[in-house]
């Protein structure tokens, strides 16, 4: 089994190959910037410190996605206010072509 713990965008994501991902969202002409934190292959396990600059991860962008909406509700009792507003955020889907 073979993973690594990568940060992009300042989050940090558990990445496996041929894996998809929803990161936060890059504009079209942003590329990808990973660094990689930790790095496990079978049983040898190499801890960055902070980062370990001779694993290299290659990332293709796919789409950019809408996440799911989140509502937001403010009420405060006996003075008939009532606000409703939502949220939803923008992500990037990624996938994780290598790793070596």
């Amino acid at each position: 089994m073979k993973y690594a713990v990568v940060e992009i965008k300042g989050k940090q994501y558990k990445v496996e190959e041929g894996g998809e991902y929803l990161v936060d969202l890059h504009s079209e002409k942003e590329e990808i910037n990973s660094r990689v934190l930790l790095y496990k292959d079978g049983k040898l396990v190499s801890i960055g410190k902070p980062y370990l600059g001779k694993i290299n991860i290659k990332v293709k962008k796919l789409e950019n996605v809408k996440g799911n909406k989140i509502h937001i509700m403010k009420y405060k009792a006996k003075s008939r206010y009532r606000r409703k507003t939502g949220f939803r955020s923008k992500y990037s889907r990624i996938l994780v072509e290598k790793i070596a």
